[in-house]
């Protein structure tokens, strides 16, 4: 009689709980950084309203007229910077979030960011829109799941392949790690 791996769902995992757990009381006590924040950009803008009332009491010589002129074409031929929607902000906030708490694959990061409550092109955009060596974070984990037990290569590769590495950044992580 053969032994079968039972495959348990990421969520029924008790470190994905306890990240959520630390991500959550991380996010509580983020919420005053992000009032400092606005209160900063207030100021900012009501000192950059005062600056062009300044600015606009200067007499315009022509020469002056020209400078801004040529200033603003060049401001014109610049490629405007693709801006993210609120939802697309937060999802590559918490990814980074769980970046560095602990190693995900790629795919693994996504199935995080959706049991979150992020759609799959949210989750999509943000793993996509992040800085990640996903072969180092293959290592990392690698790592984890030596602290815990002891594996085999061929079972560690196995194992960091279920969690969603490509098999290159199985091996990768596991020849790293010296197995």
């Amino acid at each position: 009689m053969s032994k079968e791996k039972v495959k348990k769902p990421f969520y029924k995992k008790w470190w994905v709980w306890a990240l959520a757990v630390i991500v959550f009381f991380g996010a509580v006590s983020g919420e005053d950084e992000v009032v400092e924040t606005t209160t900063d950009s207030t100021t900012q803008s009501v000192d950059a309203e005062s600056e062009a009332a300044e600015e606009v009491a200067v007499e315009e010589t022509p020469e002056t007229v020209e400078e801004e002129t040529v200033e603003e074409e060049v401001v014109e031929e610049e490629p405007a910077e693709p801006t993210m929607s609120l939802a697309q902000e937060n999802a590559v906030r918490k990814a980074n979030d769980y970046l560095k708490f602990t190693a995900f694959s790629k795919n693994g990061l996504i199935d995080q960011l959706e049991f979150e409550g992020f759609s799959n092109e949210e989750a999509t955009f943000a793993v996509d829109n992040i800085v990640v060596d996903w072969k180092e974070q293959a290592a990392s984990k690698a790592q984890d799941y030596l602290d815990l037990s002891a594996f085999s290569r061929s079972g560690l590769i196995d194992q960091l392949e279920f969690e969603g590495f490509t098999t290159e950044e199985a091996t990768y992580g596991v020849d790293k790690v010296g197995l």
